[in-house]
């Protein structure tokens, strides 16, 4: 009987050591992390900065893997003044060691980046790590599988070049995903606005859709019909085969400025979408691939922007462009509390990354405004345990917990030529 006890308070006690996070959102790509123990509050001076490096322009998510983290940046021309037709300035992939930070490999390329918007300051997506391979997309279409150790190249494609992708007004957003001997991108390319290549090759395994590209990550779904990809475009909702690509349902869903940018969530045999403009959307899938059905919107309380919602026990959160962090029914669409923007700033675009920790219902969640805030989230309330400053300057991109630290950097805000230096962090969580 002791025996057993001690093997089951192994299994359910927090590891000494966080899982990694080679992905974006995370190991399973759904904002959740099996995280050592963390404390109550916060110390009152603060979270210990254990190294910075200065980095480029950008809105890039940052990854973990086997003791390196990844991420991308631009950097600027000395020049102000852009001559016409050259390349105005250099996109970059970087490694570093995650315990010193001391730069592993990098490599850099060339880009046409125009305006982009108006926020042309960088690479938006998260590199992702997989079987010793690093799969990143920069914000204009260039692909690439990297040796994750050397930084040599296994493959590239100039996607726009290549398959006609359409470079959507604020850039490529959207990570690569890995499914099986596949890695998926959304390129809004010529009928491959969904496309599939061999991760290990980088030939084309199949394409699909026609619609232009939005921002949205693809999600990789295992319905009771089979697996399926799931793709939010600026025009639709949709689900495909995720073996071949063959498309199974649509649901529309046309959105202002094409900001179909949150990936969907999908739980209890719903898929949950959320948008700025239009509002929410909940989507039933059924018995057979082809089976989807709209069960209910809300477009006044329930519009998201940037962050992904979170599940917990048959209840959303997510963050409202007017209410902050929301908390309602995914089965109804019922709202049951708003944080009034207590989690992160209200503002034109408000922003947090919010992250699961193990089984249970406390969060870490790093602000727009670079505070990284402990909490929990019950139907009942949204429960702030403690908050700390752990980044100076504005922060979109979405930062890395692994091991017992948080990576994460500062963008620079809009204007890609801007004077603000940014950062790449390393903050401790918890002491050895």
């Amino acid at each position: 009987m002791k025996r057993l006890a001690l093997l089951l308070t192994a299994l359910v006690a927090p590891a000494a050591s966080g899982e990694d996070w080679p992905r974006w959102r995370g190991p399973r790509g759904d904002g959740t992390w099996n995280a050592p123990a963390l404390p109550d509050k916060w110390p009152a001076a603060g979270l210990k900065t254990v190294w910075k490096q200065s980095v480029g322009g950008g809105y890039a998510g940052v990854t973990v893997a086997d003791g390196r983290v990844y991420t991308l940046d631009l950097e600027a021309p000395a020049a102000k003044k852009v001559e016409a037709g050259k390349p105005d300035g250099t996109e970059r992939v970087l490694c570093f060691d995650a315990t010193t930070g001391k730069p592993l490999w990098s490599h850099k390329y060339a880009v046409r980046y125009g305006g982009l918007g108006g926020y042309a300051n960088g690479p938006r997506t998260s590199p992702t790590v997989h079987d010793g391979k690093v799969y990143a997309l920069g914000a204009v279409g260039h692909l690439f599988c990297f040796d994750a150790k050397t930084g040599d190249i296994v493959w590239q494609h100039d996607t726009v070049a290549k398959y006609g992708a359409r470079v959507p007004e604020w850039g490529f957003a959207g990570s690569p995903v890995i499914d099986g001997d596949n890695v998926i991108v959304h390129l809004g390319g010529k009928d491959a606005c969904l496309l599939a290549l061999d991760r290990k090759t980088g030939k084309e395994v199949w394409r699909a859709l026609a619609d232009p590209a939005g921002y949205c990550t693809p999600v990789v779904i295992e319905p009771k019909s089979g697996k399926q990809v799931v793709l939010w475009t600026p025009e639709f909702v949709h689900g495909v085969e995720a073996a071949t690509g063959k498309p199974l349902w649509k649901v529309p869903y046309k959105v202002t400025y094409g900001v179909s940018i949150a990936p969907p969530v999908f739980h209890d045999g719903i898929l949950f979408v959320t948008g700025y403009w239009e509002g929410a959307k909940a989507i039933k899938l059924g018995a057979k691939p082809t089976d989807a059905v709209v069960v209910w919107t809300e477009a006044k309380t329930l519009r998201g922007l940037m962050a992904q919602p979170l599940y917990r026990d048959k209840h959303i959160y997510c963050i409202d462009r007017g209410f902050g962090l929301t908390c309602f029914e995914l089965a109804s669409g019922k709202k049951l509390w708003d944080d009034d923007n207590q989690l992160t700033p209200k503002a034109r675009n408000p922003h947090a990354s919010i992250v699961l920790l193990n089984d249970t219902n406390r969060v870490l969640a790093l602000n727009a405004t670079g505070e990284l805030v402990l909490a929990r989230l019950t139907p009942k309330e949204f429960d702030e345990q403690s908050r700390t400053k752990a980044l100076r300057g504005r922060v979109w991109g979405h930062p890395a917990f692994a091991g017992r630290w948080m990576f994460a950097k500062t963008d620079g805000g809009e204007a890609w030529q801007s004077a603000v230096q940014n950062e790449l962090v390393c903050v401790e969580l918890v002491g050895k």
